[in-house]
């Protein structure tokens, strides 16, 4: 199956779940249209559907037939990411995803143009919490009504379940880093590897292999795969996030300095500078008010310390040890040359 027939499947799975959503929530309150607007643009209006691809094919390579309700299963996957997101955004106080309003934004706006009372801003706050919470809520539900068997699911709890706290766990350590200023490679692996990286491709490979019920061996191979490649795809995101171009990540240029972020690239980058380097970066990094130009100055500080070729050498290195892991596999010809073309997009991607 190609790329885009599995993407526009999770697309039309998510789109009848999410519209049954609709319905629901309009029967309660026709002001809840506005909720399941939301949801329904921030589900279906972009994203890579990386996480049900890999769930996807790691039940293919573990033998499981292909059926709309297994495709079902695993667009579950795309609201748990919603939640993470809607919530990452609020924390990081990001004004945009995707080049659109972030939802905070969204539902400040929304307060402002109706001229309601009380702030905006906290009314914006609070509706993000609570769209996130739903569509981890609705990630369960659409879970357990795709139509998988009571024992396909029954396989996949656990892993699904273990996923949806690693991610959220993986949150806290993040914010308590920024907070703390812990600049280590450890904790900034740690922070990697929790947060994304076992969430975007080990966890969903699991359940693949659980809802197919995959053999030890089979899933001892898709964490020696998932981990390195997830902790790679993290590693990406991270030098896109200061490196990157507006205009193809939908985010301000700079915008992973405005907030903080203590990542792998940032704790290569103050093992490698002197220490007037080290306070400057310091200085500038979660400074809300960076214009361009310190962002620029904070981006040749990162590159001249050697960190960005750090972490490009890691990439390959997890890339390496990934691809390792999928060579001995024990699976199908066609999910081994998926999940490779999957691994490459995860980790050469510009956005």
């Amino acid at each position: 199956m190609e790329a885009a027939d599995l993407r526009a499947r999770v697309d039309k799975a998510l789109a009848a779940f999410l519209g049954e959503q609709r319905s629901r929530l309009t029967g309660i309150d026709p002001a809840l249209a506005a909720v399941a607007e939301a949801l329904e643009d921030f589900v279906l209006k972009g994203g890579k559907r990386l996480r049900p691809a890999f769930a996807y094919w790691g039940f293919r390579g573990a033998g499981g037939p292909d059926s709309d309700q297994i495709v079902a299963a695993v667009a579950s996957l795309e609201l748990v990411q919603a939640s993470a997101l809607i919530h990452d955004d609020l924390m990081d106080r990001s004004d945009t995803r995707r080049g659109e309003p972030s939802v905070h934004r969204r539902f400040e706006a929304r307060h402002t143009a109706s001229g309601w009372r009380g702030g905006a801003a906290a009314f914006g706050d609070s509706a993000a919490v609570l769209l996130g919470d739903l569509a981890l809520v609705w990630s369960d539900e659409l879970l357990h009504t795709s139509g998988a068997g009571p024992a396909e699911l029954t396989r996949a709890r656990p892993v699904f379940d273990e996923m949806r706290t690693e991610v959220t766990v993986g949150q806290y350590l993040d914010v308590l880093t920024q907070a703390t200023a812990d600049t280590s490679l450890e904790r900034a692996g740690k922070v990697a590897r929790y947060k994304s990286a076992k969430y975007t491709v080990e966890r969903p490979l699991l359940l693949g292999a659980a809802l197919a019920g995959a053999g030890q061996e089979l899933r001892a191979a898709y964490a020696g795969f998932g981990l390195p490649l997830g902790e790679a795809f993290q590693l990406r995101d991270d030098v896109l996030g200061v490196f990157g171009d507006p205009g193809r990540t939908g985010k301000p240029a700079g915008d992973d300095l405005r907030e903080g972020k203590r990542t792998y690239l940032i704790a290569s980058a103050f093992a490698g500078l002197d220490p007037d380097g080290r306070t400057e970066l310091d200085t500038g990094l979660g400074d809300q008010g960076l214009d361009d130009k310190r962002v620029e100055r904070l981006r040749a500080l990162i590159r001249d310390s050697g960190a960005l070729a750090a972490t490009e050498r890691r990439i390959d290195e997890l890339m390496a040890a990934s691809l390792a892991a999928l060579e001995g596999a024990p699976v199908d010809a066609e999910a081994r040359d998926v999940l490779h073309r999957l691994a490459d997009a995860a980790t050469r991607r510009t956005v």
